[in-house]
Order: C-alpha cells, then sequence, then structure tokens
C-alpha cells in the first residue's frame, strides 16, 4: 500500500468524521438523543478529557482548564509520532495490513485533534441551543474545544436481579460509553494490529528464500 492510497483512507475518515460531528453539533442539543434502534441511538455529547470522558485534573492536582490544554498539547505530540510511524512504514514497505491499521489510528486521532484544537473557536455553546457554526460568541479558545460524540450503542439494558451481591437492583448496561467516527477508526487500528499481530509484522524474506534452489546455488557458485 502506497503513501496515496494511505492518504485517501485517512482523508475519507476525516471527511466523514467531521461532518457527522458539524451536522449533530449544528443539528441536536447537548443531551438530544434519536433512537435508530432498540441497541443503537445518536445521542450527543461533548467530551472535555481523554478516553471515556476522564480527565487530567481527576488524576493530577491541576485546574480543569490547565488539565485540558496539557491533554491537547499531548496529542499534538502524538499525532506527530503516529504520522512519523505512518510515513516509516510506508517508504520501508510494510505490509498493507500494518499500513492500513496505522493510517486508521492516525486519522482517528487527527480527526479528534480538530475538535480539541479549533472547535472552541467556531461554535457556541450547545446547551439548551443548537450550535451554530463560525459563532460570533464562541464557548472557548484555540487548544480548548470539546470533543464531539454521538454513537451510543445500549444493547442490553436491564436491571441487575436483587439476589446478585452487592450490585442487586442496580442498572446494567451493555455497551456504555458514546463515541464517534475517529473513536472508531482508532479502536479499528489497534483491533486489526492485535488481532492481525504476525500479518502486520511480519518479517521481510531474504533473497535466497525467495529465490529457487538452482538459482541461489548457482549464485553461490559464482562467489
Amino acid at each position: 500500500m502506497n503513501l496515496k492510497k494511505s492518504l485517501v483512507l485517512i482523508v475519507l475518515i476525516l471527511i466523514v468524521d467531521q461532518w457527522s460531528k458539524i451536522y449533530i453539533k449544528t443539528h441536536f442539543v447537548l443531551g438530544e438523543s434519536v433512537d435508530v434502534f432498540s441497541w443503537f441511538k445518536i445521542l450527543f455529547i461533548e467530551n472535555e478529557g481523554a478516553a471515556w470522558g476522564a480527565k487530567l485534573s481527576d488524576i493530577l492536582p491541576v485546574s480543569d482548564a490547565v488539565g485540558k490544554l496539557i491533554l491537547t498539547i499531548f496529542r499534538l505530540f502524538a499525532i506527530v509520532g503516529i504520522g512519523y510511524w505512518l510515513f516509516d512504514v510506508i517508504k520501508k514497505n510494510a505490509s498493507k495490513t500494518l499500513i492500513v491499521a496505522v493510517s486508521l489510528i492516525f486519522a482517528g486521532a487527527l480527526g479528534n485533534i480538530l475538535d480539541s484544537v479549533f472547535y472552541g473557536l467556531i461554535f457556541n455553546e450547545s446547551y439548551n441551543e443548537v450550535a451554530t457554526l463560525f459563532s460570533d460568541e464562541p464557548y472557548g479558545k484555540i487548544f480548548y474545544g470539546k470533543v464531539v460524540d454521538m454513537l451510543y450503542f445500549p444493547m442490553v439494558d436491564t436491571t441487575w436481579p436483587d439476589w446478585v451481591p452487592f450490585v442487586g437492583g442496580n442498572n446494567f448496561r451493555f455497551f456504555e460509553p458514546v463515541f464517534n467516527i475517529a473513536d472508531t477508526a482508532i479502536s479499528t487500528g489497534v483491533g486489526i494490529l492485535l488481532v492481525f499481530n504476525k500479518r502486520a509484522f511480519k518479517k521481510e524474506e531474504t533473497v535466497e528464500e525467495e529465490l529457487p534452489y538452482e538459482e541461489v546455488e548457482v549464485s553461490s557458485e559464482k562467489k
């Protein structure tokens, strides 16, 4: 897989990711949901932190604003590293599986970085109102944007039986997290690396292994 095909894949993911986020942001009020199926909903939430909504300020003694800035800067460094990794595997003509996986991870990471860096500048708040693109009253500033999530799959939504120790009577929901297209791309890329690890990182065969036995023998005699 060459660089051109990798870029096409990345651009397509970014277009779908950003289109879906902008559509949700400009058509939904924060917290609004639409039932697609009983097990799939479009639910608009905004993520100010890392994966699963975790905040750096929950771990370190820093304010939410400082934690958000640190997280965004970290993401920028991470995307540079992933971009270098992608360029390197393409340059070395690595397996198609590895290049596809890294391309997906890069596209997903870049998609969420666009939210974190720019959305605070171009959207107003979504509380009790539908946001406006390129608003005159943006909700934040550069590096302080919130990541838009909307894909929700509560495939199981029930209550634990009363006889179950500790959790009896409590609500049980699977799958709980709300995510977006960029998150899906990252998860798919990581999944490919885990499931198809040997295919992704297969060692290049030596020239002697690829040549017929007779050709290898002749080459050795010439030496």
